[in-house]
């Protein structure tokens, strides 16, 4: 998956664990079947990451579970 499938017009959200006046945030969309695009909110025209939505929900949950530090 690649981030150029998401396109300019797609809905993106702030990560729930992102705290308020925190500037390690990153932004979701799933605007796009089969995509979860990820980008950082402090550069929202930067470059955006594509994942299945799969591995997304891989990731979080090893997040959630304590298995990976950030």
């Amino acid at each position: 998956m690649t981030g150029s499938e998401i396109p300019a017009t797609a809905a993106w959200r702030k990560s729930t664990y992102s705290g308020s006046g925190n500037d390690a945030c990153v932004e979701i969309t799933t605007s796009v079947p089969g995509v979860v695009g990820v980008r950082d909110s402090v550069d929202p025209g930067g470059p955006v990451l594509g994942f299945a939505p799969s591995a997304w929900r891989a990731f979080t949950a090893r997040i959630k579970d304590g298995e990976l530090a950030l």
